[in-house]
Parts: structure tokens; C-alpha cells; sequence
């Protein structure tokens, strides 16, 4: 997070309760709020993309994930999202290459348009997820209504809340928030204790967390065979290869990154930009199946419900288009977020380690790879660990991912991020 959450805690070496107390109403609130217009803006997604995906091909008698429809479909998108780009104030936030989980304060009238970007994305299949602009409309959102509510709360606080809040909101937990608060708080100079600077972050984050689900239930436990039992030598072998090599492969879509979003840049206008990407999303979604398209959870899920089901082949296939797909999305100016289709691209690949070779588990191949692609598409060890865990929902692979994320690191510390500066080039 690029906000000064410290800002909230006081100079002394322990904040005592009455400087903390004040955070608790903020910090409920902005959590409710942000959960709350994260499970809209999710459920509006899913009912458009019922209606554009089954609806509507159904009545036209045509194929609901035939290629015809899957090219339309995407060109479409890339047309109504390019139109809400070129016309609506704002033009729906900043480049979106540009923007990571600590999102800018944009201005009121910007976030309608992204807002509106972002669901039209999430129906129409793009490889993308819906967490950075969720952020950044819950930051801006935060802000504008804190500083006015509330103007003697420091600026930075309501932007932690906001990020804090969507995070726990998006994992269904604050864990992954604190988890992230800690990395962005590592090595700097704070006043007071950690727990001290976390605290209206934390509690921020567990109100997204239990708002998400008690409306939503959602769940990340993708149901894949018990990894049961102390694992064996073969095991953490298996862990310190796939990691790494699913590293290493998120590294490739890292380092074409911005080459592919200068060719969508010399395009200039959003009107060609955004309906040439989809057409190349839909011929990618041709190539890889439906299971590419999207944000990619749900289709995660179907994946891990056979693991058997596929070769090796098919499982890296999908997993390249997926990859594909992703660094297309992001690059020609659909407004989403690449966490999540990161998430499928690597238990494909880990999946596919595990029909390659059967002796590798399953649960273990899809946490591996999992790992290994967050590090290199995030380069947030924190959120990687925990998302890979979480998915698998095994206590005992806990250990062989700490290990086994210690050389996916070394892989990709210090060299470009998925992410580019304002001038296209990528941000270290």
C-alpha cells in the first residue's frame, strides 16, 4: 500500500486504547460499505454474463461457448467498454496497467464510469478480476465522504480502511488484509507497534470479510483430493521444481507485458484499442475453451473437480491461453484486476504437473503453482502463501510452500513487476 497507514497511530512506543478507540466506527463502516459494493458490483457481473452467455445466445439459437458467440461476444465487450472509456467523465479511471491493490484517490466523478467498466467486463469474459477497480472506487469513495464526515482523521487513514476493507472482502477473511498491511508497513520507520498501526486496518478488513460472507458465502476451498498424512522427501521435491517453474512462466507474461500494451497504446483511441483486444481475446478463448474466459474461479472450481480429467498437454495449454489472455486483457484497457486469472493459470500448470507425472499430488501440484504465479504476477509473498493455502485448504502443505517459495523468489525479486509507470515502462 502506497497510503502512510501509520499515520493513525500516535508517537508513543505503545498507542493506548483512547487513541485507538476513535478508529472503530470508521473502520465498520468503510468495511461494510466496501463489501457491500463489492458483492454488488460481483453479482451484477454474474447476472449480465447469465444473460449475455445463456440468455441470449439460447434465444438466438447459437451456441452458448461455440466460437462464433465467443468472438462476438468479447469484440462486443471490447465495444461497450471502449465507448464507456471514450465518453463517461473520467474515462473510467487511469490505464489500468498502471494500477496495482494500492489504488490512487481518484477523483468522485471518475468512479461511475469505472464502476460501469468493470461489471461490463466481468459479464463479457474477459481475463481479468474485478479487485484493482473495486479498490480504487472504495478508496476514492472512502476518501471523499471521510474527509468530509470526518476531516481531522489523517487523509492516508481512509485509504488504508478502503484497501484493507476490499481486501478482506475479496478473500472472504482479514487475514489476507493484515497480510498485506504488514508487507507494506515492512521496514519502515513506525510509530508505535504493529498491532497499533494495523488495528483500523484489521477491523476494516474483517467487516469486508464478514459482510462479503454473510451476503455472498463465498468459498475458495477448491474440494481437491485430502492431502493427507506427513509429507515425504518426494513431496517437497516436487514443491521446490513447480513453484519455480510456475514462476518462471508468469515471468514470460511479465516481460511481454509492456511490449503488448505498446502495440495496443499506438492504437490511441479506446474505440479501437479495447474492440481489437477482445477480438483477440475471443480468438485465445477459440483456442483455449470457455474455461479461459472470465476471471477465472469458477472455472478453477470445474477444473479441480477432475483432476484426471485431462493431459498434461491440455492442463499447460489452458494455462498458456489463460496467461495469454491475461496479459491482453490488462494491456489494451480493460478495467480488472490480475490476481485472480493468475490463480487459474497456475493450478492448470499444477495440474498438469500432476498428469505428467502421477506420483506428484494433485493438491499439491495446484498449491505449487498457484504459489509460484502469484509471486511473479504480485511480487506480494504475503497474499502468494495465502491464496495458495487457502485454495487447498491442507495445513500440512503450509510448510513445503514456505520452502518452496523462497527459490520462486529468488526468481523474481528485483526484476520488472506486472505493472507498468505512466510512460509504459515496467515498474521494478
Amino acid at each position: 500500500m502506497a497510503h502512510d497507514t501509520a499515520q493513525q497511530a500516535p508517537a508513543s512506543p505503545a498507542a493506548p486504547a483512547r487513541a485507538l478507540l476513535p478508529l472503530i466506527l470508521p473502520a465498520l463502516v468503510v468495511g461494510v460499505g466496501a463489501g457491500l459494493l463489492f458483492t454488488g458490483v460481483s453479482a451484477a457481473g454474474e447476472q449480465l454474463q447469465h444473460v449475455l452467455w445463456e440468455n441470449l445466445p439460447d434465444a438466438l439459437g447459437v451456441g452458448r461457448y461455440s466460437v462464433l458467440w465467443m468472438l462476438v461476444m468479447l469484440t462486443a465487450t471490447g465495444v461497450a467498454v471502449g465507448l464507456v472509456v471514450w465518453k463517461v467523465p473520467g474515462h473510467a479511471g487511469p490505464d489500468p496497467t498502471t494500477l496495482g491493490l494500492d489504488a490512487p484517490v481518484l477523483a468522485p466523478a471518475v468512479l461511475p464510469g469505472l464502476l460501469v467498466a468493470t461489471t461490463l467486463m466481468l459479464a463479457g469474459g474477459p481475463s481479468l478480476g474485478p479487485e484493482n477497480p473495486v479498490i480504487a472506487v472504495n478508496v476514492g469513495l472512502a476518501f471523499w465522504l471521510g474527509r468530509r464526515l470526518l476531516p481531522r482523521m489523517p487523509g492516508g487513514l481512509w485509504a488504508a480502511l478502503a484497501e484493507a476493507a476490499t481486501i478482506g472482502a475479496l478473500f472472504g477473511t482479514p487475514v489476507a488484509a493484515a497480510l498485506v498491511i504488514s508487507e507494506a508497513l515492512a521496514g519502515r520507520q513506525l510509530k508505535g507497534l504493529l498491532w497499533d498501526n494495523v488495528f483500523g486496518p484489521l477491523l476494516a478488513g474483517g467487516a469486508g470479510a464478514l459482510t462479503t460472507t454473510l451476503v455472498a458465502h463465498p468459498s475458495f476451498d477448491l474440494d481437491l483430493p485430502p492431502f493427507g498424512g506427513h509429507p515425504g522427501w518426494g513431496d517437497l521435491l516436487a514443491a521446490l521444481v513447480i513453484a519455480p517453474l510456475a514462476a518462471l512462466l508468469g515471468m514470460c507474461a511479465v516481460y511481454a507485458f509492456p511490449y503488448v500494451h505498446a502495440v495496443f497504446r499506438r492504437l490511441r483511441h479506446p474505440m479501437i484499442a479495447l474492440p481489437a483486444g477482445g477480438l483477440v481475446l475471443g480468438l485465445l478463448g477459440a483456442l483455449g475453451g470457455h474455461l479461459t474466459l472470465f476471471k477465472g474461479l469458477d472455472q478453477v472450481a470445474e477444473l479441480a473437480r477432475d483432476p484426471e480429467g485431462r493431459s498434461a498437454g491440455a492442463f499447460v495449454g489452458m494455462a498458456v491461453v489463460k496467461l495469454a489472455a491475461l496479459v491482453v486483457a490488462a494491456s489494451c484497457g480493460f478495467r480488472g484486476g490480475r490476481i485472480f486469472p493468475a490463480v487459474f493459470v497456475g493450478a492448470a500448470f499444477g495440474l498438469g504437473t500432476h498428469a505428467l507425472l502421477p506420483a506428484v499430488h494433485p493438491t499439491l501440484g495446484v498449491a505449487a503453482g498457484v504459489l509460484g504465479m502469484l509471486l511473479a504476477v504480485t511480487r506480494q509473498g504475503w497474499v502468494s502463501l495465502f491464496t495458495a493455502a487457502v485454495l487447498v485448504a491442507s495445513p500440512t502443505i503450509l510448510a513445503l510452500l514456505c520452502i518452496a517459495s523462497l527459490p520462486a523468489w529468488l526468481l523474481v525479486t528485483g526484476r520488472p513487476q506486472m505493472r507498468l509507470r505512466d510512460d509504459g515502462t515496467p515498474v521494478r
